[in-house]
């Protein structure tokens, strides 16, 4: 019986070792002959096709770029006064998209975007950190649901993932494995970055492959420049060893995301510039918004949040330490910009840039909500007046931004770098959650240059992309039998201006706080945090006349509300949203349906 037992684990442990072989692997099965009607043939014939799979003559190279917490007013290319002079040139060269959405969060923008498929649907509903078993909501992202790097692969692409990927659950980052979700088991050929949901900018844990990269911290270098070096240096061995092949980059550094940090030289080059305060900074944007045709003319800034101080009301030393925060900031975005140039540069530079689509989503979500009260103040002072943890942090100025600094920037700069929208990062109810800029550029199928104003998701990137490389979509990846996609390609509009929306309605939902988009109208619930989702109030607005949701019609059309709360609850159930849960787990992890109130904890600092 021990020896059966022995054989039967021996061939568990094999078929195990098999199916994590195949996974990894390109679908590549045996080929078949006519038989030759000859019985000897004295003349070699050529082998006439690889196994390999070759990608069509001239296919596109692409390069996907997606940053991390970037509000819509932030990078100057979208109106906002941090210097991106890189994205300019792209947009000027290429396309806005104004009306483009994420998920309102970090990983389930990343899985919708690689596999063209709605975040719970491909079961990343929340962090992989918070996942718990439910199909909308166990991180584990389906083989059945393809990422746009495992079609490319299987159509000839070299495919390079580098920056964040927080898409592998959290029991299988460890260098034991398994390796099947990771970028090099999801089309991933080569692999440079991080797991988590961010990792420090000087002293990252980082990882090639699915091996540790350790680093020289000794040199100083930041995680941006390693980035740009290791993608000049995958792109360069792919072009020297096959210079036809092409190749897709996905590229997602850790900025903006905490803890923020950058030379000091880029944020010595804003110094001042944002003595303005953020009251100011919001009309400033505004108006550069409106003069460049991003935003309606009528646009009109929301109140600022109650629990934003007016910049007035600020001490002395608190207007000089925030001040400096959004000096870090924007150096932090600059500095971005300027290294993602180097690799632009690079392809330029190599003849690839006119045959290489470049697109650049500025944000996995609105600008962020967990952020600083008053940044650079020392641990400890929770007791002290706020005037002198404003001066502590004074004297501490220097070391905001800077190489050991954790934090981020005030509510007030994030509500501020939303503008002109409500809310922020994790609240997939608000625009200021969901509504990010996107820049595509591509010489080969860009006529002219210009903005466009089509509904836009990040489910649409995929099919996009496949439509544009003609790539074809195999019923079946590594075994694993295909099924369809959410998305729907925005290609019909790169050279139509006017072209009528053919993304119509989207879901979404984080946390509880959730809406549903209709034909250019909305519903949507904000969930405050503790309380039952029941609860919560469903607002309306008409996103064709009200672009930055300012007057709730939900009283004066409940018949249009009634409909889009129908539409939601069928949406959610075909897209495994339910059971609704919170963006922080206490203790006792209480995940009903109904009536799921946290009054006897609280959520962690």
């Amino acid at each position: 019986m021990k020896h059966q037992y022995l054989k039967v684990s021996i061939w568990a442990c094999f078929a195990l070792v098999l199916l994590s072989a195949i996974v990894q692997a390109q679908h590549s099965p045996e080929k078949k002959y006519k038989q030759d009607p000859l019985k000897m043939d004295t003349v070699s014939k050529l082998f006439r096709k690889a196994y390999a799979p070759q990608a069509p003559k001239g296919a596109p190279n692409v390069v996907l770029i997606m940053l991390d917490d970037v509000g819509f007013s932030t990078a100057s290319a979208f109106g906002g006064l941090a210097e991106t002079p890189v994205f300019e040139n792209l947009a000027k060269n290429g396309l806005k998209y104004t009306n483009f959405r994420t998920t309102g969060l970090c990983a389930p923008s990343r899985a919708a975007l690689l596999t063209g498929r709605n975040h719970h649907n491909v079961h990343m509903g929340h962090f992989t950190e918070t996942a718990f078993d439910a199909p909308g909501y166990d991180a584990y992202m389906p083989f059945e649901k393809a990422t746009l790097a495992e079609i490319l692969r299987e159509n000839g692409y070299n495919t390079f993932a580098v920056g964040k990927w927080h898409l592998t659950p959290v029991l299988e980052r460890m260098a034991a494995g398994p390796f099947n979700r990771w970028p090099t088991g999801r089309g991933f050929d080569r692999f440079y970055g991080f797991h988590e949901s961010a990792t420090d900018q000087y002293y990252p844990v980082l990882w090639e492959g699915i091996s540790s990269a350790p680093i020289d911290t000794a040199l100083g270098k930041h995680l941006n420049t390693y980035l740009a070096d290791k993608s000049i240096a995958y792109i360069k061995e792919q072009k020297k060893a096959s210079p036809n092949k092409p190749f897709f980059l996905y590229l997602t550094p850790g900025a903006l995301h905490s803890p923020m940090q950058v030379d000091k030289e880029w944020i010595d080059h804003y110094k001042g510039r944002f003595d303005m305060g953020w009251d100011k900074y919001r009309e400033v944007v505004l108006a550069r918004q409106q003069a460049m045709g991003l935003v309606p003319q009528a646009t009109k800034l929301p109140p600022r949040h109650e629990k934003i101080m007016a910049w007035e009301t600020l001490s002395a030393a608190e207007k000089k330490v925030t001040a400096r925060a959004m000096e870090a900031h924007a150096g932090f975005l600059s500095q971005t910009d300027h290294e993602i140039g180097r690799i632009i540069e690079f392809i330029s530079n190599i003849g690839q840039l006119d045959n290489t689509i470049v697109m650049v989503i500025i944000g996995d979500n609105g600008a962020t909500k967990y952020t600083e009260d008053i940044p650079g103040e020392p641990e400890g002072m929770e007791q002290a007046s706020r005037e002198e943890r404003a001066k502590a942090a004074l004297r501490n100025i220097d070391k905001i931004g800077r190489k050991d600094f954790k934090g981020d920037i005030p509510l007030g700069w994030t509500q501020a770098s939303n503008a002109p929208f409500r809310l922020w990062k994790a609240d997939a109810n608000a625009e200021g959650g969901t509504h990010n800029p996107m820049i595509f550029f591509a010489p080969k199928f860009v006529k002219q240059a210009g903005i466009r104003k089509q509904y836009v998701h990040l489910i649409d990137v995929w099919p996009t992309l496949v439509e544009l490389s003609k790539a074809t979509v195999p019923q079946s990846i590594n075994g694993y039998a295909q099924e369809p996609i959410d998305g729907i390609s925005f290609a019909y509009s790169l050279n139509d201006a006017g072209a009528k929306d053919r993304h119509t309605e989207q879901y979404y939902e984080t946390g509880a706080s959730r809406a549903m988009y209709k034909d250019g109208w909305k519903a949507s619930a904000y969930h405050k945090l503790g309380t039952s989702y029941l609860d919560d109030v469903w607002e309306l607005y008409n996103m064709q006349t009200d672009f930055n949701e300012q007057e709730d019609l939900a009283k004066k059309y409940p018949a249009k509300l009634a409909e889009l709360k129908a539409l939601f609850e069928k949406t959610a159930l075909r897209n495994n949203v339910y059971p609704l849960h919170e963006t922080w787990f206490p203790k006792s992890i209480k995940l009903r349906i109904s009536d799921s109130r946290y009054t006897d904890e609280k959520p962690p600092k």
